[in-house]
């Protein structure tokens, strides 16, 4: 099976990979890179575990062909923490007890991010439709919407405003 040499920036560290043709964008942050934050799971795109962030888009990692994200900025839930500790999304999801098993939840972090990169101040309703396609089997939903409200309220009170 050919291979080649791709260079991917991840988490601000550019990365030099040895990828095989066909092979996802997933496979090489999980089994190549051992960044394993960011999950597997249906390997079509109807989970949303495996978000990351691709040059400021959240993409589902699992239908990205790594050859393509040549040159990427890439972005995955071990990228998030800031220096002093998690982040405020992670912070109000831990409030909120958003986090029941924790699978889904870099998944939803990476969207929630993305949605409020787009939209400061969204509705419960544009959260809900924001995390849609990301999966959960545990929470419900209430908390990890509940949480992403949150982080909203305080990004917008602290003038941050950046995610």
């Amino acid at each position: 099976m050919k291979t080649e040499i791709v260079t991917l920036r991840i988490n601000g560290h550019q990365e030099d990979v040895l990828v095989r043709q066909g092979q996802s964008l997933l496979s090489v942050l999980r089994d190549t890179l051992g960044m394993t934050g960011t999950k597997i799971n249906c390997r079509e795109a109807e989970c949303g575990v495996c978000s990351v962030e691709m040059d400021g888009r959240v993409v589902n990692s699992c239908l990205v062909d790594a050859r393509m994200a040549q040159g990427s900025d890439i972005v995955t839930i071990e990228g998030v923490q800031e220096a002093e500790g998690l982040d405020i999304l992670q912070q109000c999801f831990v409030r909120h007890g958003a986090v029941q098993c924790g699978y889904c939840i870099p998944g939803m972090i990476m969207a929630a991010r993305g949605l409020l990169r787009e939209n400061p101040r969204p509705t419960r309703e544009e959260i809900r439709q924001g995390l849609s396609g990301v999966l959960c089997r545990c929470t419900g939903y209430q908390k990890i919407v509940d949480a992403v409200e949150d982080a909203a309220g305080t990004l917008v009170q602290t003038r941050e405003g950046a995610i």
